[in-house]
């Protein structure tokens, strides 16, 4: 049963031939024998998801209704406000928070039918590109255990890598879902800036982050989307329907984009490692075959991605964090001396290394006398590459390019130089900045076997194309359906 997919798992439940309570009894069977290697989880609800399962039985039972995900067990990140267990953002800042309301990507999956099994683990604040910066606990690649499962969503991609679930949200920032997607070999999906509502996700980087699903399969990814993408009004960020219309994702998966054209960037793609760049140029290959043409495009502010963004995002991090002050909720230093300490050794003792320093970057782009140099700076150049993007997509339907220079490092590779972690997110951050769609795909392996990701970049929502042509290359390989030694 844990080797079916999201969609047919919810087809067998529906159709009654699989119980939903056994579904979600055999995913914590997995979490059993894994999650003390594995470290995906921060909270487990299973008396809440067994109750849930219960619901769907019984609906399933009496000839009912239920939703499009019919009782598949799921996790969600934890910087997604629930009103049961706590949001802890992986910080200690947030250790014992309790959110007074649901995120409405938790409503839309509660709606849906879906069980909930727990809220994974991540990078503090979803700052970090390695899980490492979680500070609540380490989750590790289920691929190879003294490997980092990416980040900041690598508690979501790692629980559905070792069959702890299937399926996840987690939320991207700046390749925080596909790039642990692609360390880890499972499908991962940023939508549409405004696709997804953001209420009640815990924020980041407030222009950046979106919401976006993690699957097995690119259909699973599709079914996702179905049931979190949409316009909410208490998200002032949501697009409206009449500006980007909805459409069942699921409907024309299997429908090739004819005539296809690739856009690639040459000179943006030759900093990847020799393993990665094989594995692009063998899936560019594939699509090929299926008489796609390869047009280059150019992208000559796409360069200064890495630094544009993090001017931005740390400014904006800045910002949101400000509110976390010892005083309103969350952790409060024990005998202040003064109101001022109460500020200051809360956030001191409660947030992490690498919160502290870009909350530092931040305010210091976002000062006196350097906000025209930095931050005013850094959006002109978002500007530039977000004209980038919009030029290239009129000459091609999608960009193909790798997710990662590498593949998985190892575990305390990259902590002590911030700099070169950074630097993994070099190909993902364009996606954000420009606030386009896009997904990584399993399309590979190198020498040591770990898995690479095949990145695909569309144009602003165009979700139902992109996952067409990811669909593409699902259906001509086999690369999505090898699972990590650890649950062979």
């Amino acid at each position: 049963m844990q080797d079916l997919s999201a969609k047919e798992l919810r087809d067998k439940i529906a159709d009654g031939r699989i119980t939903s309570v056994e579904a979600t009894e055999g995913v914590f069977a997995s979490i059993d024998k894994y999650e003390s290697t594995v470290g995906a989880y921060i909270s487990i609800f299973k008396e809440q998801a067994l109750a849930k399962a219960r619901e769907v039985d019984e609906k399933v039972a009496a000839g009912q209704a239920v939703g499009i995900l019919a009782g598949v067990p799921v996790a969600v990140k934890d910087n997604m406000c629930t009103a049961f267990g706590t949001t802890t953002c992986a910080s200690r800042i947030l250790e014992n928070f309790r959110a007074p309301y649901n995120a409405t990507v938790i409503e839309k999956l509660l709606a849906a039918d879906a069980v909930i099994v727990g809220k994974a683990n991540m990078d503090e604040f979803a700052m970090g590109s390695s899980t490492e910066n979680s500070g609540l606990k380490r989750t590790v690649n289920p691929w190879d255990t003294s490997r980092v499962p990416g980040g900041s969503s690598g508690g979501s991609v790692a629980a559905v890598a070792s069959q702890m679930c299937f399926a996840a949200l987690g939320s991207d920032t700046g390749g925080s879902i596909r790039q642990p997607a692609s360390f880890c070999g499972v499908v991962g999906l940023k939508p549409t800036y405004g696709r997804v509502s953001r209420f009640g996700l815990v924020a980041f980087g407030s222009s950046l982050d979106q919401i976006g699903p993690v699957t097995r399969s690119v259909e699973d990814c599709a079914l996702m989307l179905n049931v979190i993408a949409g316009h909410d009004s208490a998200d002032s960020t949501s697009v409206d329907e009449e500006r980007s219309p909805m459409c069942d994702y699921l409907e024309r998966l299997d429908e090739a984009i004819e005539p296809l054209k690739i856009g690639i960037v040459p000179q943006f793609n030759a900093g990847a490692s020799e393993p990665v760049q094989k594995a692009l140029a063998e899936a560019l290959d594939v699509y090929r075959g299926l008489g796609a043409e390869l047009v280059e495009v150019e992208m000559p502010h796409l360069e200064y991605a890495i630094a544009a963004y993090y001017v931005i995002a740390t400014a904006e991090a800045s910002s949101n964090l400000a509110r976390y002050d010892g005083v309103h909720y969350g952790h409060r230093t024990e005998e202040p001396k003064d109101y001022v300490e109460v500020y200051s050794k809360s956030r001191e003792e409660a947030f992490g290394q690498e919160v502290k320093r870009r909350i530092m970057l931040g305010t210091y782009a976002l000062s006196s006398g350097y906000y025209d140099a930095y931050y005013l700076k850094a959006l002109k150049v978002r500007n530039l590459i977000r004209g980038d993007f919009a030029r290239a997509f009129e000459r091609c339907d999608c960009i193909m390019m790798p997710v990662s220079p590498t593949t998985a490092f190892a575990i305390g590779e990259k902590t002590a130089d911030p700099l070169q972690m950074y630097l993994a997110d070099i190909y993902t951050i364009g996606a954000n900045l420009a606030g386009v769609p896009g997904i990584s795909i399993p399309s590979g392996f190198d020498p040591e076997g770990m898995p690479i990701g095949l990145q695909i970049l569309s144009g602003a929502f165009t979700e139902d194309k992109l996952l067409r042509i990811a669909r593409m290359f699902e259906k001509e390989t086999d690369w999505h359906k090898s699972r990590p030694g650890i649950i062979s």
